[in-house]
């Protein structure tokens, strides 16, 4: 199996279709659920769909040291391929090690403005002229908005889609739409939000939001409790 079927073959495509093609550049786009429900790896499997099209992806991450975010990309590269005869696998990890960056951050050390004049040294004086932005593990308040502001027209202005995790507290509860209410004050700032919400036997997604939409909707997606891949219904 070539690297292009593989693409098209990826539940990743049924996801990016229900949002209407992913993320464009300029957008951001959030993954919420508890804690350990699986947002990670999520980011993960949008971030290796982009790489195996070629594309460059800057993971931060205020939570995990690089060293067990390059393990989720190995462990999930290797369920990804594991049932596939994937030709040229060494190439195209080749690939996804080269048009890939792995950053973590203190969020409590650092201030945003310092952690996008870091991004764009990398991206502009660094040459890394990435597509996609992953941040993972940003503690979430109240009172961000003026921060994911600046976020959002850092990915405006350098063209970036930027992908977040979000983790919701279990005395943390949602509106009626399934936006989590810790980012009620800008949510209309994340063109994208998605829930994840554990059920018996596997994890669902809902889209709580979709750009100009609010009205919740199941997805025709899950993922797999035990492999955390995203899998079709």
């Amino acid at each position: 199996m070539v690297k292009e079927e593989l693409v098209q073959r990826s539940p990743v495509r049924v996801f990016m279709k229900s949002i209407k093609g992913g993320l464009l550049p300029g957008e951001l786009g959030i993954v919420a659920s508890l804690s350990g429900i699986g947002k990670t790896s999520v980011l993960v499997q949008i971030a290796l769909d982009k790489l195996l099209q070629g594309k460059k992806v800057i993971h931060i991450s205020f939570t995990q040291h690089t060293d067990y975010v390059l393990a989720w990309y190995e462990d999930i590269f290797s369920e990804f391929i594991s049932k596939k005869n994937l030709e040229h696998e060494k190439d195209i990890k080749d690939d996804i090690v080269k048009n890939r960056v792995l950053m973590k951050f203190n969020q409590d050390g650092l201030t945003v403005d310092q952690i996008l004049r870091s991004l764009e040294a990398l991206i502009k004086d660094g040459g890394f002229a990435a597509d996609d932005v992953i941040i993972d593990g940003y503690k979430f308040t109240t009172n961000d908005k003026e921060n994911i502001s600046k976020i959002k027209d850092f990915a405006k202005k350098l063209g970036l889609s930027v992908w977040f995790s979000c983790t919701v507290s279990e005395t943390s509860s949602y509106d009626k739409n399934g936006v989590p209410l810790q980012l009620k004050d800008y949510a209309e700032l994340f063109d994208v939000i998605v829930d994840l919400k554990p059920k018996q036997a596997h994890i669902e997604f809902l889209l709580a939001r979709s750009r100009d939409s609010e009205s919740p909707e199941n997805l025709a997606l899950k993922l797999d409790p035990k492999t955390l891949l995203i899998l079709d219904n």
